[in-house]
């Protein structure tokens, strides 16, 4: 009797799993929409309006707690540049915020509902504008791909996937140290691989953005290079949320091959 109630107590939570499964499967169907200019379908569960929304907060408080800079060298570049791009990337420059954060990182951001961080101490590092397009045609192509939705997105199918093989393990036919490997087969084999392929479209894009702004697109291949050879190390790619700089580097000699040749 102890092992019968066992079996039907496995076979209902197979039954839930199936169906928690069957369940994620018509989510993840009807959120997947085909992208024209990308040539893919994008797991979208959130709209850019909405990821607006959400980003919205987070720039608030990060220019509450970051320091602005308001010193010319700074900002007049950044002033410069950065309406050349959002408009070469189809959008209002009224409609965007730009703002320089004074700081030693080595970073810059776009996030959802038009706001550009740019920090500093990248920007010390570049040596033209056309540098700095190649980062700000980068970054707005995240935004205009909807890139954080999508990822936003993708970790909310991840956790439901997810969910559906703890229900396994509770009926005792797939061990805890299973289910955190699942976790990790979910990180590496969807979630940051997706990542990749994001920074290699929004280099892709951002390049063609600055070229159209009419910068040179080179130098996105020159700042590469630089950033290559101030890393001290870097994790293997697989294990890595950006492609590695060779693969990047050379992705953006052909994409500018193309741009040249008028593709």
């Amino acid at each position: 009797m102890k092992s019968l109630l066992k079996t039907n107590s496995t076979r209902g939570w197979r039954g839930y799993a199936a169906r928690a499964a069957a369940l994620a499967g018509v989510l993840l169907a009807g959120a997947c929409a085909y992208n024209e200019t990308l040539g893919r379908n994008q797991l979208l569960f959130v709209s850019q309006g909405q990821m607006a929304e959400l980003a919205s907060s987070a720039w608030t408080d990060l220019k509450q707690k970051e320091p602005i800079t308001t010193e010319a060298k700074y900002v007049n570049r950044v002033n410069r540049v950065a309406p050349k791009i959002i408009r070469a990337a189809g959008g209002n420059p009224a409609e965007w915020e730009v703002r320089v954060f004074k700081s030693d990182q080595i970073n810059a951001f776009a996030l959802p509902g038009g706001k550009i961080g740019i920090y500093t101490g990248i920007l010390d590092i570049m040596e033209n504008d056309a540098q700095i397009a190649a980062v700000m045609g980068h970054e707005v192509a995240h935004v205009n791909f909807n890139h954080s939705g999508e990822r936003y997105s993708q970790t909310a199918a991840a956790q439901t996937a997810l969910s559906a093989g703890s229900a396994i393990a509770g009926g005792g036919q797939v061990s805890t140290a299973a289910v955190q490997a699942l976790g990790l087969g979910a990180q590496y084999g969807v979630l940051l691989p997706f990542s990749r392929k994001h920074e290699l479209e929004a280099d892709k894009f951002g390049v063609r953005y600055m070229a159209r702004a009419g910068y040179n697109p080179n130098e996105a291949v020159k700042f590469w290079e630089k950033m290559s050879a101030q890393k001290n190390g870097a994790p293997p790619e697989f294990m890595s949320s950006h492609p590695s700089d060779a693969t990047r580097i050379a992705q953006l000699k052909k994409e500018i091959a193309l741009i040249k040749s008028g593709s």
